[in-house]
């Protein structure tokens, strides 16, 4: 009860004001840069462990060693792959401003496209339909011309996870 009397009072004094209240909140709320995280030194563990272990099973196996050593080398070269990109991009940040968002397509993918709000279709978090290489929940912003997806673990808390996809909810309320 208490919490609705303070939306009220808020709203009311936006009246007074002439401004409505969206545009009284605070610029913090309505402009942020959420900073995504990158696992930098899980690809270099991958990387390390894939290349090492599968070298060695490679070389000291027979047929089904060898099969599976490249695999392992396999995995262990996209893992060094991703570890490079993190090297050479930062990991991108999710930027929530008044007329677009900017939403990365990955880590450490370089420049991130800004998307107009009107082309964004729906923001939502999957929860139980995760794949089992995923942390859940990931956030997906569906947009007009493909969907972004988020896992939790690219992000420092929960909490910015959920203030993104709040932010783009109210932009897609409001006319």
């Amino acid at each position: 009860m208490a919490r609705a009397n303070q939306t009220s009072e808020a709203e009311a004094r936006a009246r007074r004001g002439g401004r409505s209240a969206a545009s009284a909140r605070p610029r913090s709320e309505r402009e942020f840069r959420v900073a995504l995280e990158h696992g930098r030194w899980r690809h270099f563990g991958w990387a390390a462990v894939g290349i090492g272990a599968g070298g060695f099973l490679i070389l000291q196996l027979g047929a089904v060693g060898k099969a599976l050593g490249a695999v392992l080398a396999l995995i262990g070269v996209i893992a060094a792959v991703r570890f490079a990109r993190t090297l050479l991009h930062p990991a991108g940040t999710i930027e929530i401003r008044e007329d677009a968002a900017v939403l990365p397509a990955g880590l450490c993918r370089g420049e991130a496209p800004e998307v107009p709000y009107d082309q964004i279709r729906h923001a939502f978090f999957l929860r139980r339909s995760v794949p089992w290489t995923r942390t859940g929940p990931i956030l997906v912003v569906e947009t007009d011309d493909r969907a972004f997806t988020y896992p939790r673990d690219w992000f420092a808390t929960d909490s910015d996870q959920r203030r993104v996809a709040h932010a783009i909810h109210r932009r897609l309320e409001q006319p």
